[in-house]
């Protein structure tokens, strides 16, 4: 995914994940690009869940959003905020969190906790991957 942000530039990037629609389709494209596999059963099998973007699993109807054990899992931003912060810390990964704050008006811890995270993936698979939910 860093590799994918990189090769944008401002004006791509605004286009392609202007709205939360936009964000959200390309985060379960990414994360189910493999195919559905249920989470509680296993099931593979789904059907689309209540909330844009999610699936429920046919037989023990679970349902996942698309954030769900991603790097924006319980993130309480908007995605397109998130996005934007990753596509912030991909550009430049040294970027600090008062930057990204002053940049996207957004509180500095909230930036710092979503930029450690970011870095943590970064650090240990050398890529932002959508699935990798540091602990």
């Amino acid at each position: 995914m860093k590799q994918f942000f990189q090769t944008l530039n401002v004006e791509m990037f605004s286009t392609h994940f202007a709205t939360d629609d936009e964000c959200l389709q390309f985060l379960s494209e990414q994360k189910w690009a493999k195919g559905f596999v249920c989470k509680k059963c296993g099931h593979t099998n789904y059907c689309k869940g209540k909330t844009p973007y999610s699936r429920r699993c046919t037989r023990c109807k679970s349902e996942e959003s698309a954030t769900a054990n991603t790097i924006f899992h319980r993130c309480h931003l908007p995605i397109t905020e998130a996005f934007k912060m990753v596509y912030m810390v991909c550009s430049d990964p040294k970027i600090s969190s008062y930057e990204l704050s002053r940049h996207l008006e957004i509180r500095q811890m909230t930036c710092w906790k979503l930029k450690n995270k970011l870095m943590e993936c970064l650090e240990n698979k050398g890529e932002i991957d959508i699935l990798y939910t540091p602990e």
